[in-house]
């Protein structure tokens, strides 16, 4: 099982998991050219070494007309505004924190530009997003999520990529819409609107999309400590939508004042996550360090970690709980929303209790990363006041979606291989629909 774990000991931001990616690929500067063919109007991509604390590693430089016109470093940005309350600069920045950047550029500071402030009234429509200057960039301009979508639908991209970077946004969208109560639609981006910004999130999204791995897993996410200044006034690190994007996964803080993690990084490890948690077992085979600009104790650093995970004898986590005072439908409900949240498998058996009371055992396969989850899902919804926990190895065959061509109609179905077993299972709803549609059994379907 191809496994790809992204460890954030510094954060994530966009720029930052771009660069540690695009070290996993074979031909990197492939990549670059890719990008610089993109379409988006005057933004260049730019692969340079770079080192942290005697680790090589990349730094992708995004630039509109020849300037990183967003590229601010949060590390530098919040140690500065967290010394100097005196610049009322929005840190909650997208544009991640392994950019320098100049804190006596001038910034226009007579109206908030929170990067996803709702704000009606500074409206910028798809033209100019991708006709204007990089000066007109530099205005701060207010983008819907409609907007940004339709300059993602405009580039050459595949469009499973358009897909997951629009995605992306709309994970930054619904929390940002949660943060300051205003209906998604009504939602505008600032900083997080910006080309080099689009760029960055539409650079991880077609790596994903080229490495293709079967499964992605994220340490817990280091989100920086103590307070910024933004237009809003002091906020706590991390920032309202980026602790609400990251809700459900671990994070903490530490020694260094400052957001390390920006929504844009925190919507990208949302999306593309299988689960969080420790590094799995599995066979390394290709390591990629995204660098960031300042120097610190820690390398600050995005590493990105590439190999094949077990699939033979496997590790999962058995969870399970004996009920005796639910109905047939609570229990099918817990069921259900165990299934809905992913579990491997979901299951119920007949069982004796105490005092020879007929109970239930409800049980379920989870991966190890994601047990903790599965375990408060099964104490919200059923009556249990406790959850056992068991590791356990399984055998897998390796699963991949085909289309069946029979006499009657395409079929979709499952095919498994490994261990020298190759076997096609064509889906019921198929087969089913098209024998009522054409008259016929669906073993004659089946042939």
């Amino acid at each position: 099982m191809k496994t790809l774990y992204i460890e954030c000991n510094m954060g994530a931001a966009g720029d930052m998991l771009m660069a540690a990616l695009s070290e996993l690929i074979p031909k990197p500067d492939a990549f670059i050219e890719k990008m610089n063919a993109l379409g988006l109007p005057g933004v260049r991509f730019e692969r340079r070494p770079a080192e942290k604390c005697g680790v090589t590693g990349t730094h992708i430089a995004v630039t509109v007309d020849g300037a990183e016109e967003y590229s601010h470093d949060l590390h530098d940005q919040h140690h500065h505004d967290h010394e100097h309350h005196d610049h009322p600069h929005d840190h909650d920045h997208p544009h991640d924190h392994d950019h320098p950047h100049d804190h006596d550029h001038p910034h226009d500071h007579d109206h908030p530009h929170d990067h996803d402030h709702s704000n009606s009234t500074l409206h910028t429509p798809h033209a100019t997003l991708t006709e204007h200057s990089h000066s007109t960039l530099a205005e701060h301009f207010h983008a819907s999520l409609a907007d940004v979508r339709a300059v993602i639908d405009g580039l050459d991209l595949p469009e499973a990529v358009k897909a997951d970077a629009k995605a992306v946004y709309g994970v930054i969208a619904e929390a940002e819409s949660a943060v300051h109560g205003h209906p998604v639609e009504q939602i505008h981006f600032h900083e997080v609107g910006t080309l080099d910004a689009i760029a960055d999130v539409v650079g991880v999204c077609l790596l994903m999309h080229e490495l293709n791995p079967d499964r992605v897993l994220v340490s817990p996410v280091h989100v920086g400590s103590g307070q910024v200044r933004c237009a809003h006034g002091v906020l706590p690190v991390p920032a309202p939508a980026t602790a609400k994007i990251l809700a459900g996964a671990p994070v903490y803080g530490g020694a260094i004042r400052g957001e390390l993690c920006t929504p844009t990084g925190a919507a990208l490890l949302k999306h593309f996550a299988d689960g969080f948690g420790p590094m799995p077992p599995m066979e390394l085979q290709r390591v990629g360090y995204g660098m960031g600009t300042k120097d610190f104790e820690w390398a600050n650093c995005v590493r990105a970690l590439l190999g094949e995970g077990e699939d033979a004898a496997g590790s999962a986590v058995q969870l399970s709980c004996n009920l005796d005072d639910m109905t047939g439908e609570e229990i099918g409900f817990a069921l259900e929303a165990l299934r809905n949240a992913g579990t491997l498998d979901a299951w119920t058996e007949a069982i004796q209790m105490k005092k020879d009371r007929p109970g239930v055992l409800l049980a379920c396969l989870c991966p190890p990363e994601r047990e903790a989850e599965f375990a408060r899902l099964m104490l919200r919804h059923t009556t249990t006041i406790g959850v056992r926990c068991q590791m356990v190895r399984r055998y897998t065959l390796a699963r991949e979606a085909v289309t069946l061509e029979t006499p009657y109609g395409p079929v979709r179905a499952k095919r498994s291989h490994g261990y020298g077993v190759d076997r096609v299972k064509p889906e019921y709803d198929d087969l089913a629909a098209l024998a009522r549609e054409k008259g016929v059994s669906i073993r004659e379907i089946k042939g």
